[in-house]
């Protein structure tokens, strides 16, 4: 193979002399940009098409180098070919790779591009990808939370706010109200992914290039559905950066929020939930312990997402255009978005599936804490009093029961005229958790029927996401 001599560096012929060494340490990159590498081989392919397409390589350049990418990627894939301490970033690494396989027919790959379109184009082929395995996770949470659902449309449960019992609903409604955040969720990665689906490749440093090169052609091979408008832009965005770790962001806070509720719920105080034993953990000193340590991560995590949003934007918030090594700082935090849900969806989604949800205890609950007390209010409404009437005579109910620690349906008929001359035994009729769930069957309520209805809804779509999510957008 051919051989070069000394350290592969992609700038320095101005300089009398190498980078210091703690320039060096402070610049390098491809300790953590080295996962780019598939990508930006993937992108070099496409680029040295162009130049064949511009006359700057002939047709066995052109096949040479096509080949020697080819087994660039292999020895990556292999863990064959590997940067060194002194490779300062990805690009700097591959093309070492890249000069060692052709000599000096190696170089002309760097021809009409920069570090600054390069980077900008590997970020959003990996993200564009990655985009898809996080939507991947995110739908079989889904489908645990789902698979739950059914089995629970007729569970009653005491609907909470402020962590205080309002009304009953439906287990399975609740579960189901998980769902619809990660809809969203996936929702927001198709809309990102609309947007990120602009190929910054061509735009050179900043200022395009004065080669006849074909930037749309490289949009197209990389699957993107255009180059960018402007060549500065296409340097200095990462709109699609900022954007994607809010999308991570929100959906570590509604992994959070659930995370919260199965605490809450396998606590000794609910009692509703119970974990299998490979999804929980114990304690070293105190032998009864068994800890939701998964939603406990979940809940950790969010910050840990946040934080990556946070560091971005700040990061963003006073740069000039275009490029600023400043941006070097927008890949660990996308990086680790990625890695964090990867590793923390799978978790939430074996312990919701495996969980064992305690009926008896739920069904205990949902009417304590005068819960069906709009149910009275509803009922003196539908008899024609004025609901501000009915809530106050209601109150007037609930405050003789509290007075006397007892339960609404444990009143005598003598009570109830004692609140209210609207108030008759006829009323014992909706003072039952199975009557208030029954009743509720507008669209989008606890009742079986509109349960059952969103439950096929949400399957539906997810199938679609199922697809998107296995969608290839990068070629291979």
């Amino acid at each position: 193979m051919p051989e070069t001599e000394g350290p592969t560096r992609l700038w320095g012929g101005r300089f009398a002399g190498g980078p210091a060494d703690a320039l060096a340490r402070l610049s390098v990159s491809v300790h953590f940009d080295w996962r780019l590498a598939p990508y930006d081989i993937a992108a070099s392919r496409a680029h040295a098409r162009v130049l064949a397409g511009a006359g700057l390589l002939d047709a066995d350049e052109l096949g040479r180098m096509l080949a020697a990418l080819d087994d660039l990627e292999s020895a990556c894939a292999a863990g064959d070919f590997r940067p060194t301490i002194e490779d300062e970033d990805v690009h700097t690494a591959l093309e070492r790779g890249l000069l060692e396989r052709l000599g000096a027919l190696g170089g002309k790959l760097r021809a009409g591009r920069s570090r600054n379109d390069q980077v900008a184009t590997d970020l959003r082929l990996y993200l564009r990808d990655h985009a898809r395995g996080v939507a991947a996770a995110v739908v079989e949470l889904a489908d645990a939370l789902l698979e739950q659902a059914g089995r629970h449309i007729d569970t009653p449960a005491p609907g909470l706010t402020h962590v205080q019992h309002a009304q009953p609903v439906s287990f399975g409604h609740w579960l189901l109200a998980h769902v619809q955040p990660l809809l969203r969720d996936l929702e927001r990665l198709r809309d990102w992914d609309e947007r990120a689906a602009i190929s910054p490749l061509g735009s050179g440093a900043l200022a395009g290039s004065s080669l006849p090169l074909d930037p749309a052609a490289v949009a197209k091979e990389l699957g993107f559905k255009a180059p960018v408008q402007n060549s500065m832009d296409g340097v200095a965005d990462r709109d699609f950066v900022a954007e994607f770790l809010f999308i991570t962001s929100l959906v570590g806070v509604h992994l959070s929020r659930l995370g919260e509720e199965v605490v809450l719920w396998t606590s000794t105080e609910f009692g509703w939930v119970i974990l299998d034993d490979a999804f929980a953990t114990g304690s070293s000193i105190m032998p009864q312990k068994k800890n939701a340590d998964i939603a406990e991560l979940a809940r950790g995590k969010a910050g840990r997402l946040i934080g990556g949003l946070v560091a971005v934007l700040t990061m963003l918030k006073g740069l000039p255009l275009t490029y600023d090594r400043d941006m070097q700082e927008d890949k660990e935090p996308v990086f680790d978005a990625v890695d964090t849900l990867q590793l923390l969806l799978p978790a939430l989604a074996g312990m919701i599936s495996t969980m064992t949800v305690r009926v008896d205890k739920l069904a205990a609950a949902a009417p304590v804490g005068f819960s069906l007390a709009t149910e009275v209010a509803d009922w003196l409404v539908r008899k024609g009093v004025p609901f501000r009437d009915a809530h106050e005579i209601t109150g007037g109910l609930v405050a003789l029961c509290a007075a006397r620690e007892c339960e609404l349906e444990d009143v005598t008929d003598d009570d109830l005229k004692t609140v209210s001359e609207h108030l008759d035994p006829s009323v014992r009729e909706v003072l039952s958790v199975r009557s208030a769930l029954a009743a509720r069957t507008t669209p989008g309520s606890t009742g079986p029927g509109p349960v059952a209805d969103q439950l096929r809804t949400a399957s539906d779509k997810l199938d679609g996401w199922r697809e998107w999510a296995i969608e290839r957008v990068v070629p291979r």
